[in-house]
């Protein structure tokens, strides 16, 4: 272990057999300002370059302003996908904008929602054609108690983690995967149409279905390497965490092991035209969370199914650190109430290096708070949360 917190804090890169070493660049968000957002109706933060702590009881908005983070990041909340239900209620707009410093160059990032209109994302006053091309400006990572999710809810939960660690970092991939559901649309609309109308024209299906598996094919590559190199950094952080008593995979499971896709959507067809919609691809991909050689979700304890899912968020900061050499931007919400203090611990002494980065936490308790933070020696500034108004800044100093 002494090893690998050595590279934890100089900063490290693990592809297949080889590590490189190099000190990644921080980035800060400095400012965060929202109008009728949520529960807010304005508010105006300036933020600590390092650790940043929302203080407040349940429902007065801690979560939101991590939220409206998020949205900065990824174009969309974590939480709610429908942006219109992120407007406080009975107005008709809302607004999250941020400063952010990164690489020495200032960037403002803005993010307009109003009603029944096209969502407007600026970078430095510059509207975006596509929302895509944001993604991975901004690299961020949010752990929350809604990660449960990961282990208890279907493949889709799963995939579209492993997508967005990766696309966070190439472009070229989220375009594919982008333009591959557009494609899967187009393939499944054909086959209603062949069951509705009770015809079928296999040249109009070739069509899609070859468009379909050269994009797959593509995808599939990049979710092999992605996790071939993504599994060591996962397992050091579990074993950081739990204390190295269990052993842990991550289990890759696609039809694409068996064969290429083009070949499977042709033996395929006439499944497809009974069930109507594409049976096989990398749609269907799912990631297996193994405790040992067993199912996470049916042997891990409670407690083991925690540290599983706080190692996967720290491999996946660690993991896209080293790929774009700037360190994202980490949110913990309302987990310290969800973990021991072993794990407190544990979690404490693996963020607190020279080269993090910035850091946003949300509790309940502000006495918590101070003891945590004290015994990780690190240095934060408070905010009190209150019925959506932010207020009572402190800073707290390494003592």
């Amino acid at each position: 272990m002494l090893f690998f917190g050595w590279l934890s804090r100089v900063g490290w890169c693990y592809f297949s057999t080889t590590f490189v070493l190099f000190k990644p660049l921080k980035m800060q968000l400095k400012t965060l300002s929202i109008v009728n957002f949520k529960n807010y109706e304005e508010a105006r933060l300036e933020l600590h370059e390092g650790t940043n702590v929302f203080v407040g009881n349940n429902g007065e908005g801690k979560t939101n302003l991590l939220d409206a983070i998020y949205y900065l990041s990824f174009c969309k909340s974590f939480f709610n996908p429908i942006d219109s239900q992120n407007i406080r209620h009975g107005l008709d707009f809302f607004v999250v904008q941020g400063e952010f410093e990164k690489l020495e160059k200032k960037e403002a990032v803005y993010c307009g929602i109003k009603r029944n209109q096209k969502k407007q994302f600026k970078r430095n006053k510059k509207e975006y054609p596509r929302l895509a091309d944001h993604i991975g400006l901004l690299p961020l990572v949010m752990v929350s108690p809604a990660d449960g999710g990961l282990i208890h809810e279907g493949s889709e939960v799963r995939r579209k983690f492993i997508d967005g660690v990766i696309a966070q970092h190439d472009k070229g991939y989220l375009d594919n995967l982008l333009t591959y559901g557009k494609v899967l649309s187009q393939r499944n609309a054909l086959l209603k149409h062949f069951a509705e109308s009770r015809t079928f024209e296999k040249t109009s299906l070739d069509i899609w279905s070859e468009q379909l598996a050269a994009l797959g094919q593509q995808l599939h590559a990049v979710r092999v390497q992605f996790l071939e190199d993504f599994e060591p950094v996962f397992q050091r952080f579990f074993a950081d965490i739990s204390g190295g008593k269990e052993l842990v995979q991550l289990e890759y499971r696609s039809h694409l092991h068996e064969g290429a896709m083009v070949d499977l959507l042709e033996a395929t067809i006439g499944k497809d035209r009974g069930a109507t919609y594409t049976t096989t691809g990398i749609h269907k991909d799912d990631l297996v969370f193994k405790l040992g050689d067993h199912p996470l979700k049916k042997f891990g304890s409670q407690g083991q199914q925690k540290s599983y899912l706080l190692a996967l968020k720290l491999a996946q900061m660690e993991y896209i650190k080293s790929v774009k050499g700037v360190t994202p931007i980490l949110l913990l919400d309302d987990i310290f109430d969800k973990l021991d203090d072993v794990r407190v611990t544990a979690l404490m002494q693996l963020v607190n290096t020279e080269d993090f980065g910035q850091i946003f936490v949300t509790d309940t308790s502000s006495e918590r708070i101070e003891k945590v933070f004290k015994n990780a020696k690190m240095a934060y500034r408070m905010f009190q949360v209150k019925s959506g108004q932010v207020s009572d800044v402190q800073n707290f100093k390494i003592d």
